[in-house]
């Protein structure tokens, strides 16, 4: 039991799902695993344990933000032994061959700040994925009826952002897309020798204006998380 995660040793498997929000952790929980039990519901972040396939998930919100997930994902690590985390969330598209309801692979995540810059200092470290995690996501996806993109990701430290510049220069150097998380969690995956990756579905569109009704995001957000659970145990 840490400050953040009520959960007992032992409650918490080695692989690790992280939505943001809590309540899409308990959707996806209730969807794809089976028996999964509640193991935390502190400050109403929900996170569930079950089994895929035979195999031990845990599915535990990180909230929004990189140092909301920071709090989630150092805890997981290091007082629960987590070893692959898979960050599973919304994105906003970012080139006009990334579309809406599509799935992004991060292999890479641009960032202005994370919470780890008090550490890296002057550092200007670039986070990666995990090479197999990233490679088995990809074949995954290649099974399932929907589009992928794999390339870098931007991972904004404000929601609502003010710098078109800023956003005219990623689309212009390749970014894919944009969401609020993964810089920090690969990061910490490198620091800690754990395995990380950012497995994302397009929900809107900051070029076109587009996006989901919320109605539909619940399935298209279904490929993302078995492609997710695939990767892990590939």
């Amino acid at each position: 039991m840490t400050v953040h995660i009520g959960a007992n040793p032992g409650d918490i498997a080695e692989t690790v799902l992280l939505p943001g929000d809590p309540l899409r952790a308990k959707w996806a929980a209730e969807t794809f695993l089976d028996d999964p039990v509640c193991v935390n519901e502190t400050r109403g972040m929900l996170g569930f344990t079950g089994t895929w396939k035979g195999y031990r998930v845990t599915i535990h919100g990180s909230g929004m933000g990189m140092p909301s997930l920071s709090i989630y994902a150092n805890e997981l690590i290091t007082e629960f032994g987590a070893k692959t985390l898979i960050r599973i969330g919304s994105a906003g598209g970012m080139q006009p061959q990334v579309k809406l309801r599509d799935v992004v692979l991060a292999m890479t995540s641009t960032t202005l700040s994370t919470p780890s810059r008090g550490i890296l200092k002057e550092l200007n470290y670039a986070p990666c994925a995990d090479f197999e995690l990233l490679l088995a996501a990809h074949a995954a996806a290649s099974k399932l009826d929907c589009d992928t993109h794999v390339g870098g990701i931007y991972s904004s430290d404000v929601f609502y952002d003010e710098r078109p510049d800023l956003n005219e220069q990623m689309t212009r150097h390749g970014v894919l897309a944009v969401e609020m998380e993964a810089a920090e969690l690969y990061i910490l995956a490198a620091r800690h020798k754990c395995r990380a990756l950012a497995v994302l579905t397009i929900s809107d569109h900051l070029q076109t204006g587009e996006a989901l009704p919320s109605d539909q995001r619940q399935s298209s957000f279904s490929d993302m998380v078995e492609i997710a659970l695939e990767a892990a145990f590939s």
